[in-house]
Order: C-alpha cells, then structure tokens, then sequence
C-alpha cells in the first residue's frame, strides 16, 4: 500500500471531521485490519498499520494542522512518529481500546492510570458473655492498623511540595510494548500505576502516605448478637497507599462459655438437678434467668431425668427482631450419695411397702426379662 495516500481517505473520514468522528472511524478499521483478527495477510496487516499512523497524526492538533498546510511533506525524515503506530506516549489509550474490543477486558482497557489500590481489610476476634449479647452493649476496642499519615494527608508527599507526572508511562500507569502480533502491557516500574511520581517524600510516613498506629474504636454490639456474627465497620480498616480509600473492619462475635446456659439461636437449655424425693413428689424450683429475672420451675410428682420443662419468653432475643426466646430446662435426678442413719430406716420401711406399682417402667421391664428366661429354659 502506497505510504502517500491521504489520511483522511485512509480513515474515511473528510477534512472537517472532528475528534471523536477520527476516534470511531480508526477504533473500527483498527479492530478490522488488526493482525490478530487477519492471521498471515499481509495486506490487512500493512493496512492496520498504515491506520494507526493517520491516525497518530490526525489526532494530534499540531501535527493535524502541519500535514493540512504540508501534506506528507511535513513528516519527512520521520518526523511524524512511528509508522507502526505504537509510541509509547501517543496513542496509549486508543491502542487499549482497540485490544479491548478484540481481546475483552483482561487484553486491554487499561490504557488509563492504574486505579488507587484500596486497603486491606482487617479481622478483629471479640469474645463477650452471654449477658452481653442477650442485652447489647458498648465496647471499646484496640487495634494496629496502617492509618493515613496526617502531616501529608495521606498523600506521601512532603507537606508544601507535591508529585509530578511520571516520565516512564506518561502518566498512564502501564507501559506497552510490541512483540511481533502482540502488544505486552506491564505495570509501570517507576510509578507502580499511580501515574504520578512523589519526588520529595514525606519524612513521617516516607512517600507511603500512611503509618502504623494504634488506634482506639467504640462498637456497639446489637441486643441478641450470636456467635458467628460478622459487624461491619465501613472504613475501619488500613488506610490505602497514597491516599487511597481505606478498607474496612469484621469483628467476629464469640461467646464465652456460661457456667450455667448453653445456647442455640433463641433457645437456651440448662439441666436443673433435684432430688429423688422432688422429683417423686414434685414441688417447685426457684431459677434465676439471663434476664435477671427468677423463674419458677414446675415439678410434676413422678418427673423422671430427661423430661424437659420449658419456660416460655426465658430465652434469648433475636437480633434485629422482637420478642424471646425459650429456656428448656432439663430434669437431671439424683440418688442421694450421704444419708444419715435416720434416712436410712425411713427408706428401709419405704421399701418394704413397695408393690412394684410405684415404678411402672421397673416392674414392665422385668416382666420382659422374664419372658425371655422363660423362653430359653423352655
């Protein structure tokens, strides 16, 4: 293809087409002739590059206004740039557009700078008590974290200076190169993608624009907070480099263990032991709740351990809801371990009285036992 065709013929655009007609008319030839697209033609390939140079010309108002007065004349002995099209500077972001739109996003798009990296997030365990969680509270927390550097604002330039430009990637963030089809897109090694370059450090945070602190947080812990729960403090977390936007921090709710309730969503269970003759003649126990409140516990004459009592609105609330929960009370049945002479006699004369009625399950059982025997010595 002749190097002397018009321009604006290759582009097929007229003389007056402004920016953004030359910008669309080169994003669509380039995208058509682009070798990738137009593997071994020769002819696509020295097209995309014939493209890319108009372009690279037209674009640019002063060379624009040169080869309008000049024709190709004003670009003699290379003055006009690369005929490839790839110059570092010119151009950068159309080239990453176009391998965008023929490769997807993870080819190109990234003509522009380098997004400020945002900050880490951080993770912070709390352990509270079941009373705590069951009525919410206001804590204060502790914590080391990268915070923003306050004489530079976070910044990482020395207060009264500021950042130029980066020379290497001008400004953009990322440099390209061209491998034969191919076009390499790396992270600026001078900026590392900022763009900008700090070229008087600030001493107290040393250019990062942040420093380690330890700072002090107030929570507040919701009303019926289980473990498990993950809070959310927006912003909380370490501070981004060079003033970028911090991240956030999680607290994780755990409980610590109650000497006298376990937990399970709403529900709370504890086992209340009583005695054989409590339980054999039922009666009334005094409970003290996680509310603070005392609650009587129902014995029915008979109870046996296992059989479990609830007390209804005893429990736990919901966090975020209304209403509580239930306590489950678990009947444990102890056989006395010391008792007295007296006591002793008094059940010695209780046995004798026995039928075997009193214990309906005792005597099924060894009716049951008999039958077997019954069976093997038949």
């Amino acid at each position: 293809m002749s190097a002397e065709i018009d321009f604006y013929e290759l582009l097929e655009v007229t003389r007056d087409a402004d920016d953004g007609t030359l910008k669309s008319a080169y994003r669509k030839l380039a995208i058509k002739y682009h070798p990738d697209k137009n593997p071994g033609d020769a002819e696509a390939e020295a097209r995309f590059k014939a493209v890319s140079h108009a372009y690279d010309i037209l674009k640019d108002p002063q060379k624009r206004a040169a080869y309008d007065r000049y024709g190709h004349a004003a670009f003699a002995n290379g003055a006009g740039g690369n005929q490839g099209g790839f110059d570092q500077g010119a151009g950068f972001s159309d080239i990453g557009d176009i391998f965008e739109s023929i490769f997807g996003s993870a080819f190109g798009g990234g003509g522009g700078r380098q997004q400020a990296r945002r900050g880490a997030d951080l993770r912070y365990d709390l352990e509270i008590s079941l009373e705590d969680a069951f009525s919410g509270r206001d804590v204060e927390i502790e914590i080391d974290v990268a915070a923003t550097c306050e004489p530079c604002h976070g910044s990482g330039a020395e207060p009264g200076t500021g950042k130029r430009r980066c020379n290497m990637c001008g400004g953009h963030g990322k440099v390209r190169a061209q491998q034969g089809f191919f076009m390499v897109e790396r992270t600026c090694p001078t900026c590392h993608g900022r763009g900008e370059v700090i070229e008087n450090p600030c001493r107290a945070c040393h250019g990062e624009g942040r420093v380690d602190q330890r700072q002090k947080l107030g929570v507040t812990i919701p009303r019926g907070v289980d473990a498990g729960t993950r809070i959310r403090l927006s912003g909380k977390g370490e501070a981004g480099p060079a003033g970028a936007p911090p991240g956030d921090l999680y607290l994780f709710v755990h409980l610590r263990a109650h000497p006298v309730f376990q937990r399970d969503g709403t529900t709370l269970f504890t086992r209340l032991p009583i005695s054989f003759t409590t339980a054999a003649l039922g009666g009334e126990v005094e409970l003290p709740g996680i509310d603070g409140k005392r609650h009587v516990v129902p014995i029915r004459p008979g109870s046996q351990s296992g059989k479990q009592v609830p007390i209804r609105g005893a429990g736990m609330p919901a966090m975020n809801g209304r209403g509580l929960g239930d306590l489950m009370v678990e009947i444990q049945v102890r056989t006395p371990e010391k008792l007295s002479a007296q006591q002793k006699e008094i059940l010695r004369q209780f046995q004798a009285t026995e039928t075997g009625e009193e214990c309906p399950e005792i005597k099924g059982f060894f009716d049951r036992v008999k039958g077997v025997w019954e069976d093997l010595t038949k």
